[in-house]
């Protein structure tokens, strides 16, 4: 399974100030990799636990919607607008991200998103009505992230990088995977016309629907070609809500 992008998307612009790109470093301070995440709190960066995972043991962050054309004033990757230290979700296992695939940064300083607006968790099981409803009608989230817009089996890819996008995808299954349990993905629509998800984003929120809710955040892609669907863990789950309250 591999960690998504979205693809085929708008340009965010002002929209979601609070979804900002991280940059994981060890503890030298060398960087390791880049995703997204949604500031929650002041202090509390909400992303996916294989972002947070060791070697990691900081993060430094941007919020600019275009980190790209910012380069290299801006610090990156070396040194974002704030920082602060990594947890992972006490039961994440890297053998199976998928299964408690959230971290958290706790900020050194506190954020003030531009339009003052922060990320909100969900109500539990928020997203459980969903799986009873005949089609899953009208039932989209609101995918935010930067990076890539495409990748194939060659490596190959394209340009837009470090750019923050939005896509509005359907909902299209509740159930699971393959080796993954229901009530632990949700897994969203992906394709040329209404956008998806591809390498590079892991940890940026999905939305219910065009509120600020996130229920889920960017977690893995089913093939190398960042084509068909993608999923989402699901951050609506008891053992989430409780661990994040610890914050």
């Amino acid at each position: 399974m591999l960690t998504p992008q979205v693809t085929n998307g708008n340009a965010d612009g002002s929209a979601h100030p609070y979804v900002g790109l991280m940059v994981a470093l060890d503890a030298t301070g060398e960087p390791l990799w880049r995703c997204s995440g949604t500031l929650i709190s002041p202090t509390l960066f909400l992303t996916a636990g294989h972002c947070t995972e060791a070697p990691a043991a900081r993060a430094t962050i941007w919020f600019s919607e275009n980190v790209d054309a910012g380069i290299p004033g801006n610090g990156y990757p070396f040194q974002g607008e704030v920082s602060g230290t990594v947890y992972t979700h006490p039961d994440f296992n890297s053998a199976a991200f998928y299964l408690h695939d959230l971290g958290v940064v706790v900020l050194d300083t506190a954020m003030d998103p531009a339009n003052g607006t922060y990320g909100q968790l969900p109500g539990l099981g928020v997203l459980d009505g969903y799986a009873t409803r005949r089609g899953l009608q009208n039932a989209t989230v609101t995918a935010v992230g930067y990076g890539l817009q495409a990748s194939s089996v060659n490596g190959k890819k394209d340009s837009a990088d470090r750019i923050r996008l939005n896509a509005v995808l359907d909902i299209v299954d509740l159930n699971g995977t393959v080796g993954i349990p229901a009530g632990t993905s949700v897994m969203v629509s992906g394709n040329h016309h209404t956008g998806g998800t591809c390498f590079g984003d892991s940890g940026g929120p999905m939305f219910l629907g065009d509120t600020n809710i996130v229920v889920a955040v960017t977690s893995f892609g089913l093939n190398l070609n960042c084509a068909g669907v993608g999923g989402g863990y699901r951050v609506d789950q008891s053992d989430d809500l409780g661990w994040l309250a610890t914050f």
